[in-house]
């Protein structure tokens, strides 16, 4: 019997807004995607077809998430760590062996293993990466909508120039996490005033 190896990857550190979101996927080896690589080397346009054939092909995927108050009240190292166990524990199938991005692991109840630069090296990471990123980004174009003037669809969140700016100008939403540098800074000066 082959051994199911899930792949976990994450969407979502570095931004000022909106949760973390993780995938793990079980690939199987007799239906190969082709293309598969590193999100972050693909267009929205190829992620958003690859994510759509991996959902297709796996023997499982799931997404798993931190919201914004639990970034803000455990630290995004913690809250990663907290999306990528939900992620691995929503499989349908039980994994033998998980294989995470990076060099940092959750603690699960399955065999784990680190793997720095995972997402272009495993086929399996690589495949979590695409499907968390293209989950996050269509969250963050949702988030567009309701919160106006920031650019959420255009930088997802991440700190630009136009978002600091947007920032200035509007003052954090409830999307923001306070507890990150920007952010806290504009609060405090909004507040000393």
């Amino acid at each position: 019997m082959q051994l199911l190896i899930a792949g976990v990857d994450e969407a979502g550190r570095g931004p000022l807004a909106g949760p973390v979101i993780a995938a793990a996927v079980i690939l199987d080896a007799g239906k190969v995607v082709a293309g598969i690589a590193d999100s972050k080397t693909l267009t929205a346009e190829r992620r958003e077809e690859l994510s759509e054939l991996i959902r297709q092909h796996a023997v499982c995927w799931a997404l798993g998430r931190a919201e914004v108050e639990e970034i803000d009240r455990l630290n995004i190292l913690q809250a990663t760590m907290l999306a990528m166990s939900r992620a691995v524990m929503s499989l349908s199938r039980a994994p033998g062996l998980v294989l995470v991005d990076g060099n940092r692991a959750p603690a699960i109840e399955y065999p784990v293993q680190t793997v720095i630069r995972g997402d272009a090296t495993v086929p399996a990471i690589s495949a979590a990466s695409i499907l968390a990123k293209v989950a996050r980004d269509a969250e963050m174009r949702d988030w567009d909508r309701r919160y106006p003037g920031y650019g959420f669809s255009i930088h997802k969140g991440y700190p630009t120039r136009a978002h600091i700016d947007a920032l200035r100008e509007r003052g954090a939403c409830p999307i923001h996490r306070n507890s990150f540098g920007p952010v806290r800074e504009i609060l405090e000066k909004s507040r000393s005033f």
